[in-house]
């Protein structure tokens, strides 16, 4: 199967200066082989080729947005998404963060969706969340938004009080002992790993 893009068979979209090509013609980013790349070992040729084929279509494609470093630098060290993003696949973002040594928690979209599972603690984020979207809801009401009890409530809105006294931060570092990589490294473990697979 041959990607279809807009205008030429396989010349990739020119970006528009509003919107990258990845948000123009979402659906050539979103094919099958692209989301789950293949192993050349377990694939036929011809399937293999057409892998080859929608990469380097949309590799184009991003190359040429202006928005390309700042895509790669999140996507490596701040949120791991699935798909190809910055110019990478799922696995050339893995080797870019153990060379870099960087540790990001894979997105939990039912949390980004306010979806809770049964049986499935409570993030504290989503509290205070809730909280500073409702701020004149008593516990009460900010437990039956959350659907949890009023002593779940009471104990992250303590918590939040007891770090803010302290002036603790608990945010989770992007990797154990070390300051978060800065833009020029994020590319030279690109350039180093990425560059050399193609």
């Amino acid at each position: 199967m041959r990607v279809a893009l807009p205008g030429a068979a396989s010349t990739p979209p020119a970006p528009s200066d509003a919107l990258p090509a990845c948000a123009q013609h979402p659906t050539v980013y979103a094919q099958e082989l692209l989301e789950s790349p293949p192993v050349q070992s377990k694939v036929t040729k011809a399937v293999w080729a057409e892998y080859r084929e929608q990469l380097d279509t949309v590799r184009a494609a991003c190359a040429a947005c202006p928005l390309l470093v700042d895509c790669l630098y999140r996507s490596v060290v701040q949120v791991d998404v699935a798909g190809y993003v910055g110019c990478t696949t799922p696995r050339e973002r893995r080797l870019i963060r153990r060379a870099l040594g960087v540790s990001v928690a894979t997105e939990d979209l039912d949390d980004a969706a306010g979806v809770r599972i049964e049986g499935r603690p409570l993030d504290h984020a989503t509290v205070l969340a809730t909280r500073g979207a409702y701020p004149d809801d008593t516990f009460e009401q900010l437990a039956l938004r959350l659907e949890c009890s009023l002593s779940t409530v009471k104990r992250h809105l303590r918590r939040a009080r007891k770090e803010t006294s302290d002036g603790i931060t608990r945010a989770k570092p992007v990797r154990a002992g070390a300051e978060v990589p800065t833009v020029d490294a994020v590319l030279d473990a690109f350039d180093s790993i990425v560059e050399d697979d193609r």
